[in-house]
């Protein structure tokens, strides 16, 4: 299967001409498209509209997650229904299966990597956070789980590895996604991992059981030679 994935769209109305122009060939190059993240600038119907009009128009089967920009006004399900009544495969700690090939997906969360992880302890608002890091992962487990396929890709908005999120700003490593999701990862196993979030990270790397990890940041996208807005994977 070839897999056209791309994420940070960041949609807006006035952009939809230049996006359909910039997918109109995925359908030629791909046989399933992933987007894996903030779709919109502040997560409102009016933004998801246009671009479930341009995805549709392409004609190719789409599997997305939602970023934390889709969560920005609390729409997130009016927006997954949106999406999925148009015929996009949400994943929200579920899984999709097509062809032989399995995906299994969730938005993700922060909370850093490797040694790095933040803990349960201390304040409750520290309990807060980590137990909604330790949910996104618990929900990755559950979507992993219900795969029956030999071949696995997993969709997430965060990074599950420091080495894809390299080139921010150290300051903010711990915002860009946690280890917790890595671990999942290989536990279950999987061919191939994408995400977005981190814009000026690097476009691959590898989990500890030697998972391929890319992300899949259009802006990372745009910065190769040539520019491209998606990037094509043989899964």
């Amino acid at each position: 299967m070839r897999i056209a994935a791309t994420a940070d769209l960041h949609f807006t109305g006035p952009r939809q001409a230049i996006l359909q122009e910039q997918l109109s060939h995925v359908r030629e190059e791909a046989d399933v498209l992933v987007l894996a993240g903030d779709l919109t600038n502040f997560g409102q119907p009016d933004e998801m509209e246009p671009l479930i009009n341009a995805v549709v128009r392409l004609r190719i089967p789409t599997v997305a997650v939602l970023g934390n920009h889709d969560y920005e006004s609390g729409k997130e399900a009016e927006l997954m229904r949106m999406m999925s009544s148009a015929g996009v495969k949400v994943l929200d700690g579920s899984a999709y299966e097509r062809d032989g090939v399995g995906f299994a997906g969730t938005k993700g969360f922060v909370g850093g990597f490797g040694r790095g992880v933040l803990t349960a302890f201390g304040e409750k608002e520290i309990k807060d956070f980590v137990r909604a890091s330790i949910d996104e992962a618990v929900k990755l487990e559950r979507a992993m789980s219900q795969l029956r396929t030999q071949k696995r890709v997993v969709v997430l908005h965060y990074s599950p590895i420091a080495a894809t999120v390299q080139g921010e700003a150290p300051e903010i490593f711990p915002f860009m996604g946690t280890s917790r999701l890595a671990e999942v990862v290989d536990r279950h196993g999987a061919d191939l991992v994408v995400h977005g979030h981190a814009h000026h990270g690097q476009l691959e790397g590898k989990t500890v059981g030697g998972v391929r990890v890319h992300n899949v940041a259009i802006t990372l996208l745009q910065a190769q030679q040539p520019p491209a807005v998606y990037k094509i994977f043989d899964v």
